[in-house]
């Protein structure tokens, strides 16, 4: 996408635009700098993304080539990274799969213009923490990154060890392990949040709203489907060898996680 055409996507509110200066002009703005890497190679969109978050306040690092954003995404460390999926000799699906087989914990958001389910499904599933397609409004993609920032500033931090079950499921939140049966269940960040809020609450019906601001950090509908596309990801990996269900839908109220009995 041409920087002509990413600026017009950018400016869908003339009636009142964004006052940088302002912080009462500011949709979800946050209030300290953030390390930011953007792994992008097309130069105008890259241009357009620095220079919003760099008025933002946000320090900005551009890798133009996915070899390059995995090295930098390993050897320094960031806040957020934002990736994009088609990448010049290593594409951002396999930037995003080597980072975290490196142990790098940084929310990844993907910038990518294949938003088919199976694409987004397949970013998620390699440890993504979010997805935007272009063309995106600035203020939409500056709104995601501080959800993200929000989102690490709240996490607990537990210096205790501390263990939640539900029938044969345990959860080690220390170290941030799962098992069922007896058998290790290996679980993407985002899955993993999203279980360990749903047990910690078990048998209390968690709204989907409730679950996107306690595990994106998001506190305001924007139409996604995160909730139940990582519902169906953990579906699928606790029942694999055919357990019982634990996470049940209440149709028009959100999910419980119970046991069927």
């Amino acid at each position: 996408m041409c920087c002509k055409e990413m600026k017009n996507a950018s400016l869908g509110h003339p009636a009142r635009p964004l006052d940088r200066k302002n912080t009462q002009g500011r949709i979800n703005s946050h209030p300290t700098m953030a390390k930011i890497l953007l792994i992008e190679d097309e130069n105008s969109v890259a241009s357009f993304i620095r220079k919003g978050l760099t008025e933002e306040g946000h320090d900005i690092t551009v890798a133009t080539d996915g070899t390059t954003g995995t090295l930098q995404g390993a050897t320094h460390v960031y806040d957020v990274i934002l990736l994009d999926i088609m990448l010049p000799d290593k594409n951002g699906i396999d930037v995003c799969r080597d980072l975290r087989a490196m142990n790098v914990k940084t929310p990844i958001l993907f910038l990518t213009a294949l938003n088919t389910p199976e694409n987004i499904a397949w970013g998620l599933n390699t440890g993504g923490d979010d997805y935007l397609a272009k063309p995106f409004k600035f203020i939409e993609l500056n709104a995601r990154i501080n959800a993200l920032l929000r989102r690490n500033e709240t996490a607990p931090q537990r210096n205790e060890s501390e263990q939640l079950s539900l029938a044969d499921l345990s959860i080690d939140d220390r170290a941030k392990t799962v098992t069922r049966a007896g058998k290790t269940i290996n679980l993407t960040p985002t899955e993993y949040r999203l279980l360990h809020i749903l047990v910690k609450n078990k048998g209390r019906v968690l709204s989907r709203m409730e679950l996107l601001e306690d595990v994106w950090g998001i506190n305001f509908d924007h139409g996604t489907n995160n909730v139940d596309v990582y519902i169906n990801y953990l579906r699928k990996k606790l029942e694999a060898d055919g357990g019982e269900r634990l996470i049940h839908t209440v149709v028009g109220m959100g999910y419980v996680a119970r046991t069927t009995s």
